[in-house]
């Protein structure tokens, strides 16, 4: 199963201040939906995969190459339950799996105002995937499930808020 990995990354609080200066190093804590982009062939019985979403903990690493360039790596797991919708046999559980998708961004800051601080990222992902575990119910059909580690592209869109020298608001798709 092919999977492109869109990362959602949702509110975070950061316990560090952002990029003023080059050579910087910076972590972040955040919340960060993941959802899955199914690409998959069911041989002989049909159908498509859904594969859910899932909200999780994730930590960042920004490098501040100068003032307005930085490198982020994101990391984070998560747990994706997956069921074959529309076969020939109905619906069934393929059973989950657990996903590390490891995502390296460039980013572009901007410092329009003070306490504003807008940037744009594009970086390359490679999904992992491993854990897998059984399906339940009507699965004697299904023989085997096989995914396959994937490399896709990651693009960001996001802005830091200054709350205090510590503390950011982040919000970041």
């Amino acid at each position: 199963m092919k999977k492109g990995l869109l990362i959602l990354g949702a509110i975070f609080a950061s316990a560090i201040s952002f990029g003023q200066e080059a050579s910087e190093l910076h972590m972040r804590v955040r919340a960060t939906g993941v959802v899955p982009m199914e690409d998959a062939k069911i041989e002989a019985i049909g159908g498509n995969v859904a594969v859910t979403n899932n909200l999780i903990p994730e930590i960042d690493f920004t490098y501040y190459i100068t003032k307005n360039i930085a490198a982020e790596l994101i990391l984070g797991t998560s747990k994706h339950e997956v069921v074959a919708v529309n076969t020939a046999l109905g619906n069934l559980d393929l059973g989950r799996v657990m996903l590390l998708p490891p995502t390296l961004n460039v980013q572009y800051h901007l410092y329009p105002t003070k306490n504003l601080k807008p940037y744009v990222g594009a970086g390359i992902n490679y999904t992992i995937f491993y854990d897998q575990g059984q399906g339940k119910g009507r699965n004697a059909a299904v023989t085997s499930v096989d995914y396959k580690n994937n490399v896709g592209f990651g693009f960001q869109l996001g802005f830091d808020y200054k709350i205090n020298d510590k503390l950011y608001w982040n919000v970041d798709v």
